[in-house]
This record gives structure tokens, sequence and C-alpha cells, in this order.
């Protein structure tokens, strides 16, 4: 048992003083707020639950910057993802590992204590799949379990290079699988994260692009009530081209066409209509937004501000894992709307509500549905992942409550993150997670590798 104390902390009722939380078997067994500390109390400042990334490509954290050189042509995703392709094609299972622990440990230092990996690098070099269909999401599990992240595993169908059937691209040939061996995959990836702390899984159709709706309709069923992630509608060029084919855009089409609810999240969904959105909405499916990537790769600017006044939820994501950081996502997915509405505050939900406020309690509560998580939040019955801000970080001085957040999302970033705990286990302290040396220098040795 765990006795924690906190000058402050965020509870689902709001904001609470000097709140001990008692932590047992990794889940939070009581919280009393209104009490002195007792002695033997852990004791912090401020205490807020921790987030999750919805939706993360690990192995994308090897080439964060090396995609910055225009080429001849007009710069756009398309081009990037040729800068994938050849990446992901020199990677062996250890460089997965060895990329994905640290990954996993800088989403811990920056607030975020669970990732939606949807994990689409699945068989050797050749595309042949290795002897253990899962290798590769065992590796992804062995990061997760290194770094101590709570993991939700979406295995990623993909089976064509676009709409219609068409043939994969070669830079794909990872990738790729018949319902067969996905069903194979799947059930081998449910035995590598049965005995991992805090795990579960779920699919994750890769997009339209890359997927047929004989295959969709095949494939649901094999996340047995779990999670269902897609990406859909990231692209101009991808609604042109789900036009092509159907008469329907990305997100009309899966609105019309599969069973989307509550289990379902819908990435980037940049590029929807007012009938999408107010339809969207409805359904009580998550849009995961991931800001920063959708920057990076010149994706666009999610309607939100219709989006939540519909009734929609989102979570956020880490994506392309160019920049982590739970402040650092929320803060540009706020910027964005500024500058697509040229208006400050654009998302706080109503006069006189902080900004940062709503978009944490948003991405809580869109993450946990998301990857399926029925208790979060400092309360008794969630796991325990908790994350406290250093009080004395000069863009948290003399600010209480609401203002504490705002004043860690938009002026102090991830400095301001003092201690994370994952269920129940302290792995940040002094904003430093206990295996960042040792993750870093096999980052280093695997990216230096692949890179030269």
């Amino acid at each position: 048992m765990t006795r924690l104390h906190f000058a402050s902390a965020l509870l689902p009722s709001g904001w609470a003083n000097d709140v001990q939380v008692v932590v047992t078997a990794g889940a939070i067994a009581a919280v009393t707020p209104g009490v002195a500390p007792a002695a033997g109390d852990e004791r912090h400042a401020i205490a807020l639950p921790g987030l999750a990334s919805l939706h993360s490509h690990a192995f994308q954290r090897g080439m964060a910057g090396l995609a910055e050189l225009r080429g001849d042509s007009t710069d756009t995703f398309w081009t990037w993802r040729e800068t994938m392709y050849r990446f992901a094609l020199a990677m062996t299972p250890d460089d997965v590992a060895s990329v994905a622990t640290l990954l996993y440990v800088e989403m811990l230092e920056q607030g975020f204590t669970r990732v939606g990996e949807f994990h689409y690098l699945h068989h050797d070099r050749d595309g042949s799949p290795y002897a253990d269909i899962a290798e590769m999401a065992a590796r992804i599990a062995q990061a997760a379990d290194a770094s101590g992240i709570a993991l939700t595993l979406l295995p990623s169908f993909y089976a064509h290079g676009s709409f219609g059937g068409a043939a994969p691209h070669d830079g794909q040939r990872r990738f790729i699988c018949s319902v067969d061996r996905f069903a194979a995959l799947m059930a081998a990836s449910r035995k590598v994260i049965a005995n991992l702390p805090g795990a579960n899984i779920g699919i994750a159709p890769h997009s339209l692009r890359a997927v047929t709706p004989d295959e969709l309709r095949a494939i649901i069923p094999l996340a047995d009530g779990g999670p269902v992630h897609i990406h859909a509608a990231e692209q101009v060029k991808e609604v042109e081209d789900c036009l092509a084919w159907s008469g329907r855009r990305p997100v009309q089409w899966l609105l019309e066409h599969a069973p989307v609810d509550h289990r379902w999240c819908l990435i980037h969904a940049t590029h929807t209509t007012d009938e999408e959105v107010a339809a969207f909405a409805k359904t009580g499916a998550v849009a995961g937004l991931c800001s920063i990537t959708e920057a990076s790769l010149g994706d666009g600017i999610f309607p939100a501000r219709a989006f939540l006044d519909a009734g929609g939820l989102f979570g956020v994501g880490t994506d392309s894992n160019v920049l982590i950081g739970v402040a650092d996502e929320l803060r540009q997915l706020e910027y964005g709307q500024r500058l697509k509405h040229r208006q400050r505050n654009v998302l706080s939900g109503g006069a006189g509500r902080s900004t940062g406020r709503t978009l944490f309690d948003h991405a809580l509560a869109g993450g946990a549905r998301a990857l399926a998580q029925t208790a979060v939040g400092l309360a008794p019955g969630a796991r325990a992942d908790i994350v406290t801000l250093d009080a004395a970080h000069p863009s948290l001085a003399g600010r209480t409550h609401d203002a504490v957040i705002d004043g860690w999302i938009f002026a102090a970033g991830g400095a301001a993150i003092d201690c994370v705990w994952t269920g129940g286990q302290k792995l940040v302290e002094g904003g430093r997670h206990k295996l960042r040396q040792v993750a870093r220098e096999r980052f280093n040795t695997a990216v230096g590798r692949l890179v030269a």
C-alpha cells in the first residue's frame, strides 16, 4: 500500500485541497479530500490524472526530423510517406524495441500514462511473416513493459495500396495481411499482452484506402468487443479518391456502411463537412486528433469547435511522434483553431471557462473511451495513473486550480512535469524516467545505424 498526499488535486468532481490518495495493487483504493498529511504520506503539490496518447506509430519516433529536406516537387504527406516507407523497411525487431522503449519513456515524462499503439509494422523486411507472426507486436509489448506505460495494442489490418482493392505499394510489404493472416496475428497478439499489467487490445483497419468493404466486415468481429480505430479523411487527396471510388467521402462512407459507435475512434477526420461532423458526433465515436502530426504533415485543421458544439468527444494522440507532450498536443489543437477562426480561447466552451481545463477534460474522457478504459481519473477503482506538476515552475507560480492547467499547457509545457505513476509505480521523478539513460543509449545505437 502507498499513501500519497497532494496539496491540490483534480478529482472527477473538480479541484480539491489536501487530498490523500491510497494506492493498493496498482489501483486507487481511497481518495479523501480535506485532510492533513499523515505520517508516512508521500507529499506533493499538484496532482492530475494521466492522459492517454490514443494514436501512436512507435517506429516513426526513429525518423523524427529526417523528412524536413524539401525535394524538387511539392512536398506533401504523400512524399513524406516515401521517407517513412524507406525507414520502416530497414528496421529489425530489436530496432523497433529500442525505438519504442525510448518513445514510451518520453511519453511518461511528458504526462502520458497509456498509449494506443496503432501497430502495422508486422513482417520481415521482405514482407514474409516471422516464425512468430506476432514478433513485432511482442517487441511493442516488451517496450511497454520496460517503460511501465499502459498499452492498448491495436494491430492494424492493411491489405491494399488504395481504394477499391488496388495492389499494395512495394514499400508497404511489411504491413500487408490477408484476412486469415490477420486473424492469426490477432490471436497471437492477444497472447503477447495476456500477462502485461494494464494492457488490452483492439483492432485497427488502417483506412478505407487499405481495406475493402468485405475485408472490413470480416475483421471487425476480431475486435471481440474491444476498440476499433481507423484513419479517415486525413488528406484532401484521400477524400477525392474516396469520392471517385464510392461517391462518398471517407467519414460519410463509414457512417453509412460501418457499425460506428462508442467503440470506434476515427483518427484525424480532418476534412469533414458540417453534415458529417453532426452525424459523427451522434455516434459516440471519438475523434482521434493528433495536432502536431497534422501540422507537421500539412494535413489541415479538424473542425473541432463545430464537433464539440454537436456533442462530440475527442482524445489526442502523438501519431508520428515527431514531438511528444500532453501540453504540446493540447496547445497545438487550440492554436490551430485560433488560426482558423482568428479568435482566442476557441475551445474553452463558454465565457469565463478555462481553455486548458476544457481541453484536458475532453482528452481524458476521449482517450479513456477510445482505449476502452472504464475507470480513469483520481477516483477509487481507477488505475493509479497520476501526474504531479512542479509548483515552483515560474509559469505556475501563484496559480491555483484551472489556472495551473492553463499555465502548464500554454506556458510551461513538459518542463512542469515532476512525478508520474502508472499502475501505482512511480517511474518519473524530478521530470526524469528511471530508464531514460539506458533507453536513450539503446535508441541512439539503433537509430545511428539506421540513419547512417
